[in-house]
């Protein structure tokens, strides 16, 4: 009998423990995710971008973290949200519609499970929302799973329905797309004047989004998280090399405590993993991403 006692305490602590590991940060109520298509790691060195090089200087940062391969959109946007490659969601183009490879396991909206699916049916109090300037967003979502769904044309749009939105429903999940720094790659090239003029304008738009959360009064618990789908090299990416893979990785606000760069190895898909981690979701055993934990304990 004594020994059944014990096995039962035991079972009970290992379910706390789990639990609190699972257990929100408590001074984080919102996480906004904002993807930067086309932005390549190694141009935030090279541009002015005040905004995002104060996040750095007041964050966590790397501009060595990776996106997966082939270094595209599609691919890249659903591996950021879904927690895994494409291996296993099955997205693996550029333009993907539907996944090429038959996901590994679809929920009952018909898509591999992505942390607004989490959001969706953990927590579904919160309030979530998904803001997107490429259209090929939208088939990557389970929309049922999303509060407010909006295809804007136009970065500068996009960030003006997003600050809105930010004032007016202070959402608790939030993603937002930005386009024009991958037209401008494609049109003109990366690592180009017009390329680096178009980053200094979406740093803009950063700001504005920053001083949205300010005036609706959330900015002090607010994640805000920075990534990338991919880079660029030429008038193209998709390729192997470092400029087009590695994509920068930026977290800011009261709760990143460890500031500086990041050392830890960190893939695109390790955003949806940290999210979850953030909100006190539980994320399933498909998933292959790691949630970046050591930013936020410490100092």
């Amino acid at each position: 009998m004594k020994n059944i006692i014990r096995i039962s305490l035991f079972c009970l602590i290992q379910l706390l423990t789990l639990s609190v590991g699972l257990a929100q940060l408590k001074n984080v109520k919102h996480v906004i995710l904002i993807g930067v298509d086309g932005l390549g790691a190694y141009a935030i060195p090279k541009a002015n971008a005040p905004t995002l090089k104060n996040m750095m200087q007041n964050g966590a940062w790397t501009l060595h973290a990776r996106s997966v391969l082939p270094s595209s959109s599609a691919v890249n946007w659903a591996s950021m949200i879904m927690g895994a490659g494409p291996e296993l969601h099955g997205f693996t183009e550029w333009g993907s519609k539907v996944p090429e490879l038959p996901s590994k396991d679809t929920t009952q909206y018909g898509l591999f499970p992505s942390v607004f699916y989490l959001a969706k049916t953990q927590k579904p109090q919160l309030k979530t929302a998904v803001i997107f300037e490429w259209p090929g967003i939208g088939y990557l979502f389970e929309k049922k799973c999303v509060s407010y769904f909006k295809n804007i044309t136009g970065d500068s749009l996009t960030c003006l329905n997003a600050s809105e939105y930010i004032r007016k429903e202070k959402p608790n999940l939030l993603f937002i797309h930005f386009g024009e720094v991958d037209h401008v790659g494609h049109e003109t090239g990366h690592d180009t004047k017009a390329y680096y003029n178009q980053v200094n304008k979406l740093d803009q738009y950063v700001k504005q989004l920053l001083n949205a959360l300010d005036e609706a009064g959330i900015a002090d618990e607010t994640l805000v998280l920075l990534s990338a789908d991919h880079g660029g090299i030429n008038k193209g990416h998709g390729g192997k090399t470092l400029v087009e893979v590695e994509i920068p990785w930026i977290a800011y606000g009261k709760a990143v405590r460890q500031k500086g760069e990041i050392k830890q190895s960190i893939v695109t898909y390790d955003t949806a993993a940290t999210i979850a981690w953030v909100l006190g979701l539980n994320p399933p055993q498909l998933w292959t991403g790691r949630p970046v934990k050591n930013i936020f304990i410490g100092k």
